[in-house]
């Protein structure tokens, strides 16, 4: 069965096959059986909320994955995979921003990730629930950031970090033009979270850290 989840930027599908979804398994649940019962209360809910909401559609649980927090949310404070700080950003970060300590995505740093939510602490590892992913170019190079988030992000949910990061790739060119890094930033859109984590790849025993300079 293929249910889908619906954000600000158009309807995503996830698959709900066994195949596809390994990430969730049961040492994630205590059973199949209970895997089927919240998929299938998730759907009625979100079946009720489309009666009186066109745009709601299904939703299905993504790929559960562990993420280590790098920047909490409201932080004025930007570190990379290794713990040194980036920058001082002037504005705080809206959401907790951290990377899947055993996956590589496509700049060869850590495959980032955003979770929604309250403020998680610097350094907490949660296991959270991917439901998308948004592309996102800088000086020509595009990584994916998986969305996370214990529920179903809302549209507005969706509309806020699809707002966020097409103002970061500004804000990123502008900085990149003052260092004098050339390429494209821009912020491309959505995808799905298996998109994403087919790009990624694990991380191999010979890996010492980004290839490629903030």
């Amino acid at each position: 069965m293929t249910a889908h989840f619906v954000c600000g930027c158009g309807r995503r599908e996830f698959s709900d096959s066994a195949s596809n979804r390994p990430a969730l398994s049961r040492s994630d649940l205590q059973s199949e059986t209970e895997y089927e019962t919240r998929l299938r209360l998730l759907n009625l809910k979100m079946e009720s909320q489309s009666i009186a909401n066109p745009n709601v559609g299904r939703a299905a649980l993504g790929p559960a994955l562990e993420v280590v927090i790098e920047v909490p949310r409201g932080s004025f404070v930007k570190r990379g995979s290794s713990g040194s700080i980036d920058f001082i950003s002037p504005l705080p970060c809206p959401f907790n921003y951290g990377a899947v300590p055993t996956l590589l995505g496509l700049e060869g740093d850590l495959l980032d990730a955003v979770v929604l939510g309250k403020r998680i602490a610097y350094g907490t590892r949660l296991r959270v629930i991917a439901w998308g992913a948004v592309t996102l170019t800088d000086r020509g190079l595009s990584d994916d950031k998986l969305i996370c988030s214990e529920h179903a992000p809302s549209d507005q949910e969706c509309s806020e970090v699809l707002r966020f990061f097409h103002f970061y790739a500004k804000c990123k060119g502008m900085l990149n033009l003052w260092r004098r890094r050339p390429g494209r930033n821009s912020c491309d859109g959505w995808c799905d979270a298996g998109q994403a984590l087919a790009r990624a790849r694990p991380i191999p025993a010979s890996w010492a850290g980004p290839p490629v300079p903030f």
